[in-house]
């Protein structure tokens, strides 16, 4: 038996707001993220003989992340539920891609999302093990499953 971590690396643009927050990201602003995906999991325990020796196969972790996460916040603009209601609605009306989620937008809010977006649909075969989400090149932050048992 014997147990790997695999990593899978995605990009996305993406808008945000921090309401209340008492400095420049107050304002509507966007960043190029790096979404890193580490999932681990037994190379024998694969159930398609085809991909014996695989932890999963990486176009599968692909095809789960881009559906669930990229398709979604990929060029959208994310703001709380408690923002501008007028504002909201005039965004609305003239834009496609615009988020209202109930909780503030930050890098560190948005791993929790996806944490319980890729547990629900990652196969019982694998388990996630870690998500790093870098908003610069220099700032990220990261979610690990054993921190949050």
């Amino acid at each position: 038996m014997t147990k790997i971590r695999i990593t899978k690396i995605f990009h996305f643009e993406m808008a945000h707001a921090l309401i209340d927050y008492n400095g420049l990201c107050k304002n509507i602003h966007g960043h190029s993220y790096q979404l890193e995906i580490r999932v681990s999991g037994n190379i024998d325990q694969h159930p398609d003989p085809s991909k014996k020796g695989m932890v999963m196969d990486f176009s599968d972790l692909k095809e789960i992340v881009e559906e669930h996460i990229i398709q979604q916040y990929d060029h959208a603009l994310i703001l709380n539920d408690k923002s501008n209601p007028e504002l909201i609605k005039q965004l609305k009306a003239n834009y496609q891609k615009i988020l209202i989620v109930n909780f503030q937008p930050t890098s560190e809010q948005l791993l929790v999302d996806f944490a319980q977006r890729l547990t629900k649909q990652l196969p019982k075969y694998v388990t996630l093990h870690s998500i790093r989400l870098s908003e610069t090149q220099n700032s990220y932050a990261e979610w690990y499953a054993e921190d949050n048992l």
